[in-house]
Formats: structure tokens, sequence, C-alpha cells
């Protein structure tokens, strides 16, 4: 069945998200659904071999979340909220901000629609490797921490540890999760695959803006 569109209204425009009602069609006729905006995201699974005892290593970053008001184990990530910049450009980024990391290969590990029952959200996955600390020539490098992101703290923590505190419920970040299950099932796709994430809020904020500019200022 196609589902169409017969009206959108917007509801709430805050600088992360937005929420519209979509009055669609359905199977048994028209129906009102309420929908977050949002710019969708990256995340990055960095691995390296540990100089200790040749064990592979994942970094994992501990954050404050005022929505679930605790602090959760997660992959480096963040949003796509740049105009223009790529999903590997932002995870590129996001990787040199968040961990001080930067990585010479890099493989894509899936896309994960974060809660689309109710969200636009998704998350596209990659796999770093050749892990090295960043330099002033990497995109994102030197960038001042602010929020919750400056009690951010992080650890290289085994691969095989990491999949057992999945196990066990230590990590809980959705993200997080899927990444870490992607990397022990082995999975090494190509970063060009397409990804279709879509987003309305990112369509309203880009038009008219150049390349860089942050659309979460933009109203």
């Amino acid at each position: 069945m196609e589902y169409r569109t017969l009206s959108s209204e917007l509801l709430v425009d805050a600088p992360v998200v937005a929420v519209r009602r979509d009055r669609i069609t359905t199977a048994t006729g028209e129906a009102t659904r309420e929908i977050v905006e949002h710019f969708s995201a990256v995340a990055v699974v960095a691995v390296r071999t540990s100089a200790t005892d040749g064990r592979p290593e994942v970094m994992l970053v501990r954050q404050y979340r005022r929505p679930v008001d605790r602090y959760l184990w997660e992959l480096p990530a963040g949003l796509l909220d740049v105009v223009g910049e790529s999903p590997l450009e932002a995870a590129r980024r996001e990787l040199a901000e968040e961990a001080g990391l930067a990585a010479g290969r890099w493989h894509l590990l899936g896309d994960v629609c974060s809660s689309p029952g109710i969200s636009e959200e998704m998350c596209r996955i990659f796999l770093a490797e050749d892990v090295r600390s960043v330099t002033s020539d990497d995109p994102g490098a030197g960038a001042e921490a602010s929020g919750e992101e400056a009690d951010m703290t992080t650890t290289w923590l085994p691969v095989d540890e990491a999949v057992e505190w999945v196990r066990h419920g230590r990590i809980e970040n959705a993200t997080a999760v899927a990444g870490l299950l992607y990397h022990d099932a082995g999975v090494r796709r190509d970063v060009a695959e397409p990804f279709a994430y879509r987003s309305g809020l990112a369509r309203r904020r880009s038009g008219g803006r150049e390349a860089g500019a942050d659309m979460k200022h933009v109203r």
C-alpha cells in the first residue's frame, strides 16, 4: 500500500528536535501521527590492539543523559547537524571531538532506526581501525566540550569484555549495543553504501545555508 501525507503541522521547533503532526492515509482510512523530527546521527566503534596483551580494545565513553537521568556507556557519536557534511565526515569529527582519536581505515557496520514508532532518527554506525591520537590537522581536533560532554569520560575496554557488558545489561545505549554486536558478528561493509535516512528538520533548516553551518542554531 502507498501511504500518502494529506497534511502536516509543525507543533514544536527546538534546537535539536522538532515535532510535527501528519495526517496520512492508511489501509483502514485516514490517521493522525505525531513525529519527532531529528537530524539523525553517527556513531563509531573505534578498535585498536592493546599494547600490553595484544587483545583488541574498543573505545567507550561514559556520559550523563538527562532523559534517563543517569550515566550511560556509549560509543563516540554525534548529530548530522552540519550542512553539507557526509556521515563519514561527521564520524571522523565526532571521534576526534569526543575521544581525541583519528583512524586510518573505516568500514560501515550498519544503520539502525532508533525509535521508528515516533522518531525519524537513524544512526549510521562505523568501524574505525588503525587508530591514533588526533593532530591539529584532523577535523574536530581541539574542540572544547560543554554541557554534559564536559563531564564525559573515556576508556579502552577489551572487545570481548564489552560484548559481555552488553549481555549482562551494563551497556544500555541502543546504538552501542548494535555497534558492538555488529562488530562481534564480523560485519564490514562499504562506507559508500547509501544511507536511507530522512530528516524534515534538516530539510527545513539547510535551505539556502552555506556548507558548514550548524543547523541547531537555525530557525
